[in-house]
């Protein structure tokens, strides 16, 4: 990888506030490490406020531990030495060990540019895990306002995973299928780009709020070939496509096909911004991925699960026959599109997440639809605007606008009772209750070893999305 020079060190900065965000406030008294680029590792100490200046990376071999409560400062644009947005690349291990007192929060420089403004500017890049990463840990972490465009000297690009003048970085990028992740506990927020875009990894994903990603394009989290995951118990709000994408997409002898389990996630107001096209709406589930979803909460989004060429399995079209895709809730509050940029599809103007999900599209593989009831068979899908309906303990069901990307950090999304559809499902239909065979998590017995420590994927529920009454 090719290196770069050290800049000066710059001051550090003081958190400013907005009407439009929460931001934390940074200590003006904090330990100060100031002026970082080049090769990292050690430890950085609880509390310190390090200012990146410049490219930074981890060296295979090597590991960087970022205590709690550290807040990590990053120039924004291109920075000096090399004429690029900086990227955090990790070819070794990258352990970022927040707790929920002391989180750990990762966001640009300059103050006044942490405004609700500026949240698809793309201001950095995000996190790399390259072709020979070995460690990634996530742990109570706010990483914001990434996605900058890709140039000739980033590192993302020297390395051949991205293309310059067209890629955007992910909050996390990865391409080593033998690499470990565990992102959890954690916020991605405020991105021109994907949340999560792995290319490769034994990882676990679970217990993260994803909210506010891509202007006009981008998912919350995106697997690829190389991938073997669990995904469980996440948020995701306003991301512009799909809460989750689960793709094969680039398999080959040297990456195998993307093995996934994806329960009990909450997708809320997903794909109303994406008006270009009909790919955007929850999930995606394409390209040979091998696949198990269910027990998600589908909230005021607008489509169901897509499932495009569903009859020709293949990295290059449907996703494998051996896939599971059930037992999910496709809730629908009273809300309308009406006087904003409405997606038509076959002669059909998509108007409300009800119209959304009930009609006619080649890749729903439901109910009989397109000749098989190969998928979706047991799961509930919304009757009508508002119904079944869902009291939530501090979210509108029918009232929070479906195309509104402003994340409130008061809503509650656990029911208020033990009658509601999202515990005991309605109309015939339940939540998934039996988890053996192909709905197990693959890493919730062994778990992931990350630094001496294991990590465990969290057992299914028997309950639609994240959040029961507890």
């Amino acid at each position: 990888m090719k290196k770069f020079l050290a800049m000066a060190a710059i001051a550090a900065v003081v958190f400013t506030t907005s009407c439009k965000k929460d931001v934390e406030e940074i200590d003006p008294d904090a330990p100060k490490l100031d002026g970082v680029s080049g090769s990292v590792s050690g430890v950085w100490k609880a509390g310190t406020v390090v200012t990146i200046t410049d490219q930074v990376w981890v060296e295979h071999g090597k590991k960087l531990i970022v205590e709690e409560g550290v807040t990590i400062l990053i120039k924004d644009g291109s920075a000096n030495a090399s004429n690029a947005p900086i990227e955090f690349f990790v070819d070794g291990s990258l352990l970022l060990k927040g707790t929920a007192s002391k989180p750990i929060l990762v966001t640009v420089a300059d103050a006044s540019k942490r405004t609700f403004a500026n949240r698809y500017a793309g201001l950095w890049g995000g996190f790399v895990g390259g072709n020979n990463f070995q460690e990634l840990l996530f742990n109570y972490v706010t990483v914001e306002f990434t996605g900058a465009l890709c140039q000739p000297n980033s590192q993302s690009v020297l390395a051949g995973i991205n293309e310059a003048d067209k890629d955007r970085t992910a909050q996390i990028l990865t391409n080593n299928p033998k690499g470990k992740i565990v992102v959890m506990n954690s916020t991605f927020r405020y991105a021109e780009s994907d949340a999560m875009y792995f290319m490769g990894g034994q990882a676990i994903v679970m217990n993260n709020i994803i909210h506010t990603i891509g202007q006009t394009d981008n998912d919350g989290i995106n697997m690829k070939a190389g991938v073997k995951v669990d995904i469980a118990f996440n948020l995701t709000f306003s991301v512009n496509s799909n809460g989750m994408k689960l793709s094969s997409s680039g398999q080959s002898p040297e990456r195998d096909q993307a093995l996934i389990r994806a329960y009990n996630n909450t997708i809320v107001n997903s794909g109303w911004r994406r008006v270009k096209n009909v790919k955007g709406g929850s999930i995606f589930l394409e390209k040979g991925a091998l696949a198990s979803v269910y027990n998600n909460l589908i909230l005021n989004s607008k489509m169901m699960c897509k499932t495009p060429k569903w009859n020709n399995p293949s990295p290059a079209d449907g996703a494998d026959h051996g896939s599971i895709l059930d037992y999910n809730f496709y809730a629908s509050g009273t809300q309308t599109m009406i006087g904003h940029s409405l997606l038509t599809v076959d002669g059909v103007t998509i108007e409300s997440a009800y119209a959304g999900y009930t009609m006619a599209d080649s890749d729903y593989w439901h109910n009989g639809r397109n000749g098989t009831p190969a998928l979706e068979e047991n799961s509930l899908i919304a009757t009508g605007l508002g119904t079944p309906a869902i009291t939530f303990r501090n979210f509108g069901f029918n009232s929070v606008p479906l195309h509104s990307d402003e994340y409130n950090k008061s809503w509650d999304f656990r029911v208020t009772s033990a009658d509601s559809p999202v515990l005991v499902g309605a109309n015939g239909k339940a939540p998934r209750s039996n988890f053996g065979g192909n709905y197990a998590p693959y890493f919730m017995g062994s778990g992931l070893t990350i630094d001496g420590i294991t990590y465990r994927s969290p057992a299914p529920k028997a309950q639609y999305g994240a959040f029961g009454t507890n």
